[in-house]
């Protein structure tokens, strides 16, 4: 793997199988650097087949004291961006865990680190767990952490900027509460990925379902807003939390079908395809899962055999009654004439 020493975000990234894609990958690969960041210096990279996207976040105040907190799953991508997130991952044991969490506070520790910061990790099928980076800030995905560990990442960030401590500083009582996912909600085509313009003529965030709070929308728009081509497209960090994870994913189904926003082109049609997809909810997830489950770019929702039964029946049964509706319309108003 051939990468921007600068990058982020997937840019001046390339692939290489042989001693030709190296040279290739490299020349391409530095080049996209140099236009993206001002910086054409690149890292190689072992690479990893099948893999899935895992991070670490850690929490780290002034006085020595940092934690590790349970991980997050960001393996569904599009272009190297993440598209979903969930908290914890279906792929890791205890174990793993345990010595992720440890690796990721013994290289804070070392550069004498301190607030918030995320260290990501590639893990291949067998729980091997490969270095990728650090992000030095607060991450996108944030609240799925907060959901199913009850720490305020922001308050934790303020207090170490005051020389204050963490509000606990024992690892023990860090805890996994339930399962939390995040969809990030973008205005773009969700078969080429291309950011959609425009005005939000009609929006409306979903509420919470079944409990208090089991539904979090960060997000900085409203109806009425301007979507350009000056700003990344994100519309809303969709998150829910349930007590398991099938509890999660339903919430999460729910809260997307509630969801409507016109104006623009939006990917909740993508987001929920993926998310109420057999392969998602058995866990069967990498890196490559939108690539290898739309090789043509998503092109809506297909329905089974069932389902289009099904669709077809509701909606000759509304046409019956829109029928009905008007010949019992049509009756009464003649019968007023009389």
């Amino acid at each position: 793997m051939l990468k921007a020493s600068a990058g982020g975000g997937g840019k001046g990234m390339r692939i290489a199988r042989t001693a030709h894609e190296v040279r290739e990958g490299f020349k391409l690969a530095s080049d996209e650097a140099q236009s993206s960041f001002g910086d054409n210096r690149i890292l190689v990279e072992r690479f990893i087949e099948e893999p899935r996207h895992i991070e670490i976040q850690i929490i780290a105040d002034n006085n020595g004291n940092i934690l590790w907190l349970p991980e997050r799953e960001c393996s569904i991508q599009r272009r190297n961006q993440k598209v979903i997130e969930e908290a914890p991952s279906t792929h890791l044991d205890p174990q793993t865990r345990r010595k992720m969490g440890e690796q990721a506070v013994a290289l804070a520790r070392n550069v004498g680190y301190n607030s918030a910061g995320t260290v990501e990790f590639l893990v291949d099928k067998q729980r091997n767990f490969y270095f990728l980076e650090m992000n030095t800030r607060l991450q996108v995905e944030h609240p799925i952490t907060e959901y199913i560990t009850g720490f305020d990442l922001v308050e934790e960030m303020i207090r170490s900027a005051s020389g204050l401590e963490l509000t606990t500083t024992d690892q023990s009582k860090v805890e996994i509460n339930g399962w939390a996912i995040e969809s990030r909600v973008y205005a773009e085509d969700p078969e080429k990925y291309l950011p959609s313009i425009g005005t939000l003529s009609k929006y409306m965030e979903p509420r919470s379902w079944r409990t208090e709070n089991d539904v979090r929308c960060d997000s900085g728009i409203n109806e009425g807003s301007e979507i350009s081509m000056y700003y990344d497209p994100m519309i809303c960090k969709l998150s829910t939390h349930g007590p398991t994870r099938a509890d999660a994913i339903a919430t999460m189904n729910h809260a997307l079908d509630q969801y409507l926003i016109k104006g623009v082109t939006h990917n909740i049609p993508l987001l929920r395809d993926v998310v109420s997809s057999s392969d998602f909810a058995s866990g069967r997830i990498t890196t490559a899962f939108l690539a290898d489950h739309y090789p043509n770019g998503f092109k809506g929702h297909k329905l089974t055999s069932e389902t289009a039964e099904q669709l077809a029946t509701t909606s000759a049964a509304l046409q019956f009654i829109r029928q009905a509706r008007e010949s019992y319309s049509h009756v009464s108003s003649r019968s007023a004439e009389y």
